[in-house]
């Protein structure tokens, strides 16, 4: 276990879909088995603990969302930025990740209610240089990117999001140890687009493709070499383990039913600075 990594699940006591806020829910309301629920979290949960420290946030009735740890917010350093969401059903949690941060010494920062932001389910930090990826579009306004900048003194380079069944950058984007990227180019604008090749060299890109994406390869958890996810096909699991990847594939099918799998069942809370953070840390830092 690499104890000098944390990261943060909720066991899914209180997991259900009880309303429909992504393309993911519909159809799936209440159709989430509790049993096949824990048991998938917990192998996620075992799976992890094999490469760090895996804290728990306490589940609360009434918030089925708050499995999904990976919105809580951002964190870089000792600074944390709560989520602020965009959706009434998960504003409630907002208080509890906030508790969580605060009885752990985190500097809490809080946008203006009127900025919707989403936490790492939005904001992915480059494994490689010194900057923050962050998706916009459909759940995190724009509006947010320069707070993100200021207050976590670190450049920002904005993604608009464009297909509502990637609706978090987390989805169909996954930076990767030694400056690779995996991530699903149709999910995103041309200007996205653009930018992410301006920075990530071919070589250095792993692209997934949308069968792929809708079975959320790219919503994994990376550990070093490691690669934990839902599921991947063949051509994927080539391209992974010819950059040097392994590829762990753990079942999380019920959790996909409102929209989530490893990544969004995850945050890591020690996120050191990578690299050297430059600049003063000005609002107009983004792109």
């Amino acid at each position: 276990m690499n104890s000098d990594m944390h990261i943060l699940m909720c066991a899914p006591d209180c997991y259900d879909v009880n309303y429909v806020i992504n393309p993911w829910m519909e159809g799936n309301v209440h159709k989430s088995s509790k049993a096949r629920a824990a048991e998938q979290w917990s192998a996620l949960r075992d799976i992890l603990q094999g490469y760090a420290h895996v804290d728990l946030l306490h589940p609360e009735p009434g918030l089925p969302d708050l499995v999904f740890t990976a919105n809580a917010g951002l964190v870089l350093g000792n600074d944390a930025v709560i989520s602020r969401f965009l959706h009434p059903e998960r504003q409630g949690e907002e208080p509890h990740f906030k508790k969580w941060f605060q009885h752990r010494g985190f500097a809490v920062h809080e946008l203006p209610r009127n900025v919707p932001f989403e936490g790492a389910g939005d904001a992915l930090l480059d494994r490689s240089e010194p900057w923050l990826w962050a998706g916009h579009g459909f759940r995190t306004h724009v509006n947010a990117h320069p707070y993100l900048a200021n207050w976590l003194d670190v450049e920002v380079v904005s993604l608009r999001l464009i297909d509502n069944r990637f609706y978090h950058l987390d989805t169909c984007f996954c930076p990767l140890s030694d400056g690779y990227l995996m991530y699903c180019p149709t999910a995103f604008d041309a200007t996205a687009n653009r930018r992410i090749a301006t920075r990530i060299p071919m070589s250095k890109r792993i692209i997934v493709e949308e069968s792929d994406a809708t079975r959320f390869a790219c919503n994994a958890v990376n550990i070093g070499k490691t690669v934990v996810m839902n599921k991947a096909s063949a051509n994927l699991k080539r391209q992974l383990h010819g950059a040097g990847f392994d590829v762990v594939e753990t079942d999380l099918e019920e959790f996909m039913k409102a929209g989530g799998a490893a990544k969004c069942l995850t945050l890591r809370t020690n996120e050191p600075p990578v690299g050297q953070l430059v600049g003063a840390g000005a609002p107009e830092r983004w792109a």
